[in-house]
């Protein structure tokens, strides 16, 4: 027996609302256990259709049970009772989302012999009974305009009425209600939508993760499009408006790409069993599955990248038609643009003209339509070449190349950004799309903030300017193919550089700076710097001050498009001494000895007036300073300020919270227990320290955490450091684990120190334990690089040749391992 001849049994028989509301929620329940098998037979909108129509059946079942409850063997005809049930918002377009809330609103009028207001609290709680998450509205027929003009949000829903059940009589008078309401000061309407609009498209942006429903190219661009075509034209759909504003093969892309963004919301809603618009990576792996993609890595991001697609594609035509419908209003803010009335009858026309033109913030949408359809009579041949070529002259590249991606047409004006130009990036690393990555690179290569670096990119000729922005645009063109990218994507450089009509000599030096684009970043942050092996191998890659200059420019732009404080006061730092002591070693064509690059740094010492102002004694102690590597590594100025405060005979410590990241300066003259500190500074994240043996069993300890403090936290690490100067015992961590293979000593590092590498697993408490057993067995450590990423610790230490470490290697790591084990 079907549910609607159970119900009609029940109510044949007078039974209690109870046992009619089990049947309705038991049938509810079958439905939405059965939706999996539901979405594979009829999904994208049939669905919502399918969807819509079941609930409106339940509706119209449970109104029916109400009516005779009411009204018994006396019962009316339904156009007589004064009730008119009606959906509002998606369920009134027949777009509801499975997960969604089912938005009703309630409509009687006042007459005699009627509790029209009964009657509606009997469906509603009916409705409740049977389970559906119901969101109401009751509102008498002729109070409707006023609610309307009263919120903007109920104007919107109430345009997207449908009639459900209940009196057709009535339902003619909330239609004239809803006309009048449309009608009601139309351009206000529509200027307070289209600003929430784009409120919206600030509040997310198109991400890897985006948001289906309100995000940039979601169902709230279509919804808008459709509440302006019902304003000005009364049409029931898109697809009704005029044929000047929508051309059908633009709807026909348009459909295709809705249509998907409706089969991926269905499959996220299904899989997490409750409503969630925003398309998170880890749900990727099921919806892909549910839509038919194959169960690995490549399919998935073919996946996301589809969908990212259709995203696009529905935010642009979306654009197009709302500004053909706002220029109806005059409400155009660009008809003083110089490319207004000029549309493009090619793509060499279009090219030109926006190479040419001033104003590329507000490109008019008619100029941008134009543009796009050229693309179905015109191939883009190598005549067009120097037009594309010349973009990249220009001082604002990005904006032109970022208007060709808004318009979907980036692959075609650079065909090798076609794999890439929607492939998402599942590394954990990156915050962007391929495609975004790489125009944002563009973008920072052309808004440098380092005033540094602006003077490196404004010292290379306009060949070479041109050249590093393609090379930036670029430099993840291999992305997406099996062979390493950087490889991959030199090669594709080379032969699109060529194509356009760059130098043979530019394009070696741009094959270059994309086949080696990651390593300044690698090893500034993850090598040490004051060893020459690593020095002389990156300037081996990099053997020019021009590559250089390059590199440094392109690590600067790359890391800064990854996303937010990539690229902040400790990596710039990191990168910059990289960059430094790499043009000292090009400069030095003999490969200057750690000696003697330190006589060269005691020299310029000798010449300061403020190193003359020391006493003798103290001069002659700075000078015998053994640390080589705090004349290599610290400039003339912060060695003389490190001297002048250990003269003063009395620990001293400087707190620096003023720059991106906390820096504490110590130096010590009795005791200091780094174990202590480091133990209770634990949360503020360790980056770099170095200790230095000064003179007098003085020590120099500089630390940098990647975080930072308020100003009111300085007493509480004040108060921390004279404890930790004054601490003698600290007990260890107690659950810091190491394994010997996680363990690296290399004691033929240089002649002066050794290295110790440790890589695991990120443990709070990790560099307190070590530096106690460091301190506890007498090695000496000089510098410590701290990097982690994804869960991982990397140390890296660089320790003092001595007896204490290198003859005792097998101690050292037994205490590392063993005393994790306690």
């Amino acid at each position: 027996m079907s549910t609607d001849e159970k119900i009609e049994d029940l109510i044949y028989h007078n039974a209690p609302s109870f046992e009619i509301a089990k049947v309705l929620k038991a049938d509810i329940h079958n439905y939405f256990a059965t939706l999996g098998k539901v979405f594979q037979e009829s999904s994208g909108k049939a669905l919502l259709v399918t969807h819509t129509k079941k609930i409106d059946s339940i509706i119209s079942l449970a109104y029916k049970a109400v009516k005779r409850e009411m009204f018994r063997e006396y019962q009316p005809l339904t156009n007589s009772i004064p009730v008119t049930l009606v959906a509002l918002g998606s369920y009134g377009r027949e777009e509801m989302s499975i997960k969604s809330d089912i938005d009703i609103m309630f409509v009687y009028k006042e007459i005699g012999g009627f509790n029209a207001k009964a009657i509606i609290e009997k469906i509603l709680y009916s409705l409740w009974d049977c389970g559906l998450k119901i969101g109401h509205r009751v509102h008498e027929v002729g109070e409707l305009f006023e609610v309307a003009h009263s919120d903007i949000t109920i104007k919107t829903a109430m345009m997207e009425s449908r009639f459900i059940d209940g009196s057709k009589y009535l339902w003619t008078s909330i239609t004239n209600q809803i006309t009048k309401i449309i009608n009601h000061e139309p351009k206000a309407f529509i200027v307070a939508k289209f600003a929430e609009n784009q409120q919206l498209h600030a509040k997310y942006p198109l991400s890897m993760e985006p948001n289906l429903k309100e995000g940039k190219g979601g169902f709230r661009d279509t919804n808008l499009v459709f509440w302006i075509g019902k304003t000005l034209y009364n049409a029931p759909n898109i697809k009704h408006l005029p044929q000047e504003i929508v051309q059908e093969q633009d709807y026909k892309e348009f459909r295709i790409a809705l249509e998907l963004l409706f089969r991926v919301r269905s499959a996220l809603h299904i899989v997490l069993n409750k409503k969630d618009d925003r398309l998170r990576l880890e749900y990727i792996p099921a919806i892909a599955k549910m839509l038919g993609y194959d169960e690995d890595h490549t399919q998935q991001m073919r996946f996301l990248a589809t969908v990212l697609g259709a995203l696009r594609k529905v935010h642009l035509f979306s654009k197009i038609w709302v500004d053909a419908m706002l220029q109806t209003l005059g409400l155009h803010q660009d008809t003083q643009h110089p490319l207004y009335n000029a549309p493009p009858q090619t793509i060499e026309e279009a090219l030109l003209a926006l190479g040419q033109t001033k104003d590329r913030q507000n490109i008019p949408m008619g100029f941008i339509k134009a543009m796009i359809d050229t693309r179905v009579s015109t191939t883009l041949e190598k005549c067009h070449y120097p037009h594309i070529k010349a973009l990249f002259y220009s001082p604002h590249a990005y904006e032109l190349f970022e208007l060709f991606a808004d318009a979907t047409m980036l692959s075609y004006i650079v065909p090798p950004f076609k794999k890439m130009v929607n492939l998402p990036q599942f590394d954990g690393y990156h915050q962007h799309t391929v495609g975004v990555h790489s125009l944002l690179t563009l973008y920072y290569m052309e808004n440098i903030a380092d005033s540094e670096l602006q003077e490196l990119f404004f010292g290379l000729s306009s060949d070479e300017q041109a050249l590093l922005k393609l090379v930036a645009f670029l430099h993840d063109v291999g992305k997406g193919r099996e062979r390493d990218h950087s490889i991959v994507g030199a090669e594709i450089f080379s032969q699109y550089a060529k194509e356009l009509g760059f130098d043979d000599t530019l394009i070696e030096q741009g094959n270059r700076l994309i086949l080696h684009h990651t390593l300044m970043s690698h090893v500034a942050q993850k090598e040490d710097l004051y060893n020459h092996t690593t020095i002389y191998k990156f300037v081996n890659v990099f053997d020019s001050k021009k590559l250089l200059d390059s590199i440094y420019l392109l690590t600067y732009a790359d890391m800064s498009a990854v996303g937010k404080d990539i690229y902040n006061h400790f990596t710039a730092k990191l990168i910059q001494t990289l960059y430094t002591l790499s043009l000292d070693a090009i400069d030095d064509d003999e490969r200057l000895s750690e000696m003697s690059k330190r006589v060269r740094k005691e020299k310029l010492l000798q010449k300061c007036p403020r190193f003359f102002e020391l006493p003798k004694r103290i001069q002659k102690k700075a000078l015998s300073i053994e640390a080589d590597l705090l004349f290599l590594k610290y400039t003339k100025a912060q060695i003389l300020d490190i001297v002048e405060q250990s003269m003063e005979g009395v620990d001293w410590f400087n707190i620096d919270a003023n720059g991106g990241f906390l820096a504490i300066e110590l130096v010590r003259n009795t005791n200091l227990n780094i174990n202590y500190l480091l133990n209770k500074l634990g949360y503020l994240k360790l980056k770099n320290m170095d200790i230095f043996k000064l003179y007098d069993g003085k020590k120099y300890f500089k630390l940098e955490f990647a975080k930072n403090i308020d100003k009111e936290e300085i007493p509480h690490i004040q108060d921390i450091i004279h404890k930790a100067l004054s601490v003698t015992l600290l007990k260890q961590p107690p659950s810091i684990y190491l394994h010997r293979d996680e363990i690296a000593i290399d004691c033929t590092h240089s002649h002066n120190y050794a290295t110790m590498s440790i890589k695991c697993h990120d443990q709070d408490g990790l560099m307190s334990y070590l530096m106690g057993i460091f301190d506890r067995l007498g090695v000496d450590i000089i510098s410590a690089k701290v990097y982690t990423h994804k869960n991982r610790a990397e140390d890296l230490f660089l320790i003092e040749q001595n007896g204490n470490f290198c003859s005792n290697q097998e101690l050292i790591i037994n205490e590392l391992i063993n005393q994790g084990e306690k």
